[in-house]
């Protein structure tokens, strides 16, 4: 048998979602993209990660050269 209380909070949440999307919702605004290159700390943070990465990340190992003569 099925739950009557699931199905009211089935179609109380239907509601919700369905009226979420009304045209008097209120509307945020996306943020406005700076141009630039970014502030110095950012910049020098993503550098010293790349490096890191690069340091870390496993390397694929180099083709033994003896099996191609």
């Amino acid at each position: 048998m099925i739950d009557p209380s699931a199905f009211v909070q089935a179609i109380n949440n239907t509601r919700e979602h369905v009226n979420s999307a009304r045209p008097q919702a209120p509307v945020v605004h996306d943020r406005e993209r700076v141009q630039g290159r970014g502030d110095p700390f950012r910049r020098s943070a993503a550098a010293l990660l790349r490096r890191w990465a690069d340091r870390v990340e496993p390397h694929r190992p180099r083709p033994c050269s003896a099996a191609a003569a």
